[in-house]
């Protein structure tokens, strides 16, 4: 994931349509008296239920052993398809620049996946954005890259041509640090964004986890190549 971008929320609207009856009763002392029903118009039907976005990509997904699911309501951490707009409204921290890039690609669907350690110190998230062409996917995750700055590569094995970064950066206040690795690669017409990130003091500098990473890439290039194969 780049810098700090998807989630992604897609909410069910339920409608309820209701009848009521009301039941009027005459009374009085002559014989004969009359009961009188009358029914109550039915309200305005509400508009069609939305149903939840479906996704080719979701089961496509592999994200690390023990890790879990945020409980936060912040989109950058969540899991579930994104649109192109709903990308470039909630996740893009380019949307001028990356709107166009999408549109080049011939950007079809895309999803997020967001997990935390169990010690709650390390953010997981991984992005697939489907293209219209190997090319158009080549294209779309160099302009992608160019958006950062990047310190340090490492090896993928397994994952030819990987773009990969391990760096330590501050952030919010001049104390605090973040470690990041991450590698972005592409199998067939998908666009593949891995990040791990985890903070800590300048006291305590945390150190890019490299290695999970590597072996979250591998897995994921793996499956991919065996559901497009």
């Amino acid at each position: 994931m780049r810098r700090h971008a998807p989630g992604v929320a897609a909410v069910l609207y339920v409608g309820v349509l209701a009848v009521g009856v009301l039941g009027l009763t005459g009374c009085g002392s002559n014989a004969g008296a009359t009961t009188t029903q009358v029914q109550v118009a039915p309200a305005a039907p509400t508009a069609a239920p939305k149903a939840v976005p479906s996704s080719s990509l979701a089961p496509l997904v592999v994200v690390p052993s023990g890790y879990l699911k945020s409980t936060a309501a912040d989109p950058e951490q969540l899991s579930g398809p994104f649109t192109a707009e709903l990308y470039l409204d909630t996740l893009s921290p380019m949307p001028a620049v990356d709107r166009a890039l999408l549109l080049n690609a011939s950007f079809g669907e895309g999803y997020q996946v967001f997990r935390v350690s169990p010690d709650r110190q390390k953010r997981f998230t991984l992005q697939l954005f489907k293209t219209g062409s190997r090319a158009k996917a080549a294209d779309l995750r160099q302009g992608f890259w160019k958006q950062d700055v990047h310190s340090r590569s490492f090896a993928v094995p397994g994952v030819p041509g990987a773009l990969t970064d391990a760096r330590v950066e501050v952030v919010g206040s001049s104390d605090q640090m973040e470690a990041v690795a991450q590698t972005t690669f592409v199998v067939g017409t998908l666009v593949v964004d891995l990040t791990i990130r985890q903070t800590g003091s300048l006291q305590d500098t945390p150190t890019p986890d490299t290695a999970l990473i590597t072996t979250l890439a591998k897995q994921q290039k793996d499956r991919l190549a065996r559901k497009s194969g």
